[in-house]
């Protein structure tokens, strides 16, 4: 039942409670009284045992060290924002830097000024500058050459090299690490600044397609996870928009996705959308793209809200005054003046100074213009080469193979360049070269592959092939209708068939096999069906997303696959195949910036084992040509872009008429024309210089013209195979104590056997085949 709880019901309540207190409290002195009378003990009373673990059941227990968890944010995955602020952490109002500036190993990007005592009497304490330090994460596995390139670069954005110039060309050589030493600065100004906060908000990062992948790979690894970069690889064009507008449209000071990696076209065709925001800074990888200052590409990427501008480019150009203004105007606009500014301070003056009739004062200026021009581009541009590596990698033998053609190989070239098409060519006065030149000139190219290539042309009397098919055997015909590969017909072809065999027998090496022509790639493709061999390929009409799928998959060491077949036009750039320790450049380009590309494929940060390159080359044709074309450049510091549809421009008529001639008794039209003093005989008689590497000249290399003096297991094996001639050299610098190789009465010792494969070839290190050689040549001088 309910009780009331009338005003006349609570009073008599209360006066109840007050009776019943007070003879409670009667009795509690009535009973203290009688307690006095006996003689008491004094009672200390224990205060409560603490409750400790064991004092508690284990489930208890395990309920409280749930309870006392530290505080977690709830959100999946959540590592914490790119700013360095904290729940709960008060800051005192003292400035300080992100990361200590005395810590050991620590790369202090800025230092601000020191101020006297009386001076930080004066000074706003919310004004004073702090550290700019590197994360330690990134420092401590930065190498000497990129803790330089780093400084250089944070120097340049933020205007301490050049006045009101906030741009920079790294222009460092592949391989040295341009991608860490730009996330590390990346990173640096997302997070920090002088006035401690972050000097930047949003980077934009665009590259080739194939590389989007391999950027937002780089940065979560280098990274760890503290950063997502936002990658558009792919995508309707209402997605993509939707996106970017998303990203150009965030203004807070904790961006999720600072950073936006894009590729060239996708920026092109959506730059109406990244041109309506700002962006902290802009980096362009594989800036030589942008060596045309006319075309839609960089007039997208110049409109670009942003101050701050990278470029990478590990082949910069030199000589090409025009590109290189196109360059350096992108990242530093007005730095040297309007195009027509630079043409008549610089380029007209210079070009004139080269002039063969050039007078001493036209020289002299040359001389001046060209010294103030470099003075103004260094300042804004930081190159090293890639000797640099030599010290961190294991080493690279590069060697450069002269291949004899086959029998039918040299009666098809033979009938080539004696046919009326090309004959035409040669006799013609006109300074510029016809497309009948340039078509036989690839149809060259392609024959000293195999020839299958040019089987199409030779089938329907193509120019230059008239009559070609009675040359043929007929069962090489009817072999080729039903595409069946016959390897005898290429000794190129015969050279790498069998050191795929020896590789794949004797060591655990992955080789990477390049060509420029995917008609080659075929090639590779038919060879490894005939031969069971686990392949991958890479080349214009595979997807982005699966490139980056392919690569990770062949670098993986359990992976199965032993040849990556890649097309030098769609992946030469950027791509990292470390997996594999040896590369096969099958046939050369006009421009040694793309072979070297290339080549460079295997030999970067990552690879754990010795690296060996093959350039093949065909003795005495084209591709011999070619290559002292390419020698020739470099000996001049050239990097002039001579792709086939420049050859007109390049080549003179007496040059060009050189081209369609077979050097036919040479072991090595190269070693002939090098007039080399070293060899007598076909014998090296003197080793190269001590400090000649591979960035050296052929001069300087090692010349074989026998297998006994190759110092690689594989190569040695193959030379029955066709090979006439090898060039190689190490990359690391060693001095060579041995004495003069002279061959006195060999022909009197006999080899175990000159097909025989060496046992145990895969596992015998580079170091002890030097010795071998160099114990080898010492008995001969005995």
């Amino acid at each position: 039942m309910r009780r009331s709880l009338a005003p006349s019901r609570l009073k008599r309540l209360n006066g109840e409670e007050e009776e019943e207190n007070a003879k409670r409290s009667k009795r509690g002195r009535i009973l203290s009284s009688s307690k006095k009378s006996v003689a008491p003990e004094t009672v200390v009373e224990k205060p409560p045992a603490p409750i400790t673990a064991e004092s508690l059941s284990n489930h208890e227990a395990l309920i409280r060290q749930i309870l006392t968890k530290p505080f977690k944010v709830p959100i999946l995955n959540y590592q914490g924002g790119i700013g360095s602020r904290a729940l709960g952490v008060r800051r005192d109002g003292v400035r300080r830097p992100l990361h200590d500036p005395m810590a050991p190993n620590a790369l202090v990007l800025y230092t601000p000024p020191q101020l006297s005592a009386h001076d930080l009497l004066k000074v706003d304490k919310d004004k004073v500058q702090v550290h700019v330090v590197v994360d330690p994460v990134l420092s401590n596995i930065l190498r000497p050459h990129q803790r330089e390139g780093v400084k250089f670069m944070y120097e340049c954005v933020t205007g301490v090299r050049i006045e009101n110039a906030y741009g920079c060309i790294m222009a460092d050589e592949m391989g040295l690490g341009k991608t860490l030493q730009c996330i590390t600065l990346m990173w640096t100004l997302l997070r920090q600044g002088p006035d401690c906060k972050p000097l930047i908000k949003k980077v934009v990062i665009v590259t080739p397609s194939s590389l989007v992948k391999n950027w937002c790979n780089e940065i979560v690894k280098w990274l760890g996870g503290r950063v997502h970069p936002l990658a558009i690889d792919g995508g309707g064009k209402e997605h993509i928009d939707k996106q970017l507008t998303s990203f150009m449209q965030t203004y807070s000071q904790r961006v999720v996705n600072p950073i936006l990696v894009i590729s060239y076209e996708t920026f092109r065709s959506h730059a109406h959308v990244l041109n309506k925001g700002e962006v902290g800074l802009v980096l362009c990888d594989e800036g030589h793209r942008l060596k045309n200052c006319e075309n839609q590409t960089y007039q997208a990427l110049v409109k670009l809200q942003c101050q701050r501008r990278v470029l990478l480019s590990g082949t910069p150009i030199q000589n090409d005054l025009l590109e290189y203004f196109s360059l350096v105007h992108f990242v530093n606009q007005g730095l040297l003046g309007t195009s027509q500014e630079f043409r008549k301070q610089y380029e007209n003056p210079i070009l004139r100074g080269q002039d063969a009739y050039a007078t001493v004062d036209e020289r002299k200026k040359a001389e001046e213009r060209l010294s103030q021009l470099i003075g103004i581009v260094n300042r804004c541009m930081i190159r090293r080469t890639s000797a640099l590596l030599s010290k961190y990698l294991p080493d690279k033998t590069e060697q450069v193979v002269c291949i004899n053609l086959s029998s039918i190989q040299k009666q098809l070239y033979q009938h080539l360049i004696k046919s009326d098409a090309v004959r035409r060519t040669v006799k013609d006065s006109n300074d510029k070269v016809s497309l009948t030149a340039l078509s036989s000139i690839t149809s060259l190219k392609k024959l000293c592959n195999h020839p299958d290539l040019v089987m199409d042309k030779i089938l329907s009397g193509a120019d230059g092939f008239e009559k070609a098919i009675s040359l043929l055997p007929k069962e090489y015909i009817d072999t080729y209708k039903r595409q069946k590969l016959q390897v005898e017909l290429s000794a190129k072809l015969m050279v790498l068939d069998t050191m795929l065999a020896v590789i794949k027998t004797t060591t655990t090496d992955k080789i990477v096999l390049v060509s420029n022509y995917t008609q080659t790639l075929d090639l590779f493709q038919r060879l490894c069906s005939l031969r069971n061999y686990n392949y991958v390929r890479l080349d214009g009409t595979m997807t982005i997303k699966k490139r980056a799928k392919i690569v990770e998959k062949f670098n993986d060491p359990t992976g199965g696959d032993f040849i990556f077949m890649l097309s030098s036009k769609a992946g030469g750039c950027g791509l990292n195949l470390i997996g594999a320790n040896r590369l096969v450049m099958f046939d050369p380009d006009w421009n040694p910036a793309n072979d070297d590309q290339a080549m460079a494929r295997v030999w970067r940060d990552g690879q754990k084992k010795p690296c060996f390159v093959y350039r093949f080359l065909c003795t005495g044709t084209i591709e011999e040509k070619m290559m002292q074309r390419q020698a020739h450049k470099k000996a001049l510091s050239s990097s002039v872009v001579d792709c086939e549809e420049d050859v007109a421009r390049h080549f003179s008529l007496s040059e060009l008429r050189s081209l369609f001639q077979l050097e036919e008794n040479t072991i090595s039209d190269t070693h002939d024309k090098i007039k080399c003093k070293r060899c007598v005989n076909g014998v090296q008689m003197k080793p190269p210089p001590a400090d000649s590497d591979c960035t050296c000249d052929l001069s300087c290399w090692y010349h074989c013209a026998d297998k006994r003096w190759l110092v690689d297991p594989i190569l040695k094996s193959c030379w029955p195979a066709g090979i006439s001639f090898v060039f190689y050299q190490h990359s690391t610098k060693v001095k060579v104590d041995e004495k003069p190789a002279v061959k006195e009465e060999v022909e009197d010792e006999t080899e175990k056997d000159n097909d025989e494969v060496d046992d145990g070839s895969g596992s015998e290190s580079n170091e002890d085949s030097s010795s071998d050689f160099e114990k080898e040549n010492e008995a001969y001088n005995d």
